[in-house]
């Protein structure tokens, strides 16, 4: 991949912060990398909760929202995530898998999982999410 990334795979504040970037994504699917530094764990040394549930609700967030135009920039709200903790997580990098389930124009329910370096899975969620108005279409106009 080049070091140029499509507008629609850019993040941008929280997400930027935390590190996340999306390492593919296809239609109704996309795949999320975290490399985990300090910053990330809690008191007990292991990834703090909110990591992972931030990486569940951008991974499937993002599945509804993949547009084959590069330079368009599709937005969702979230409506409701749940979130199942699983495992303690291992190694120095995350990655997370959202999958669209289904929906329509502007409300659409996802899943996903977030696995550890060794392939463990460390939390898995499903959630509902709203496209921002103007980003119901796969192409967006106006940008």
């Amino acid at each position: 991949m080049s070091d140029v990334l499509p507008l629609s795979w850019r993040m941008v504040g929280f997400q930027d912060f935390l590190g996340v970037r999306v390492v593919d994504w296809v239609p109704d699917q996309v795949t999320l990398e975290l490399v985990v530094e300090p910053h990330h764990l809690n008191r007990s040394g292991i990834v703090h909760g909110g990591v992972l549930c931030t990486l569940l609700d951008v991974a499937m967030s993002f599945s509804g929202l993949h547009c084959e135009a590069p330079d368009q920039l599709r937005k969702a709200m979230t409506l409701s995530l749940t979130t199942t903790f699983v495992a303690a997580a291992k190694g120095d990098t995350l990655r997370a898998i959202g999958r669209l389930e289904g929906g329509g124009r502007s409300t659409f329910m996802a899943s996903g999982k977030v696995f550890d370096s060794e392939g463990t899975l460390v939390a898995m969620g499903e959630g509902a999410f709203r496209r921002r108005r103007g980003s119901e279409a796969a192409e967006v106009e106006g940008q």
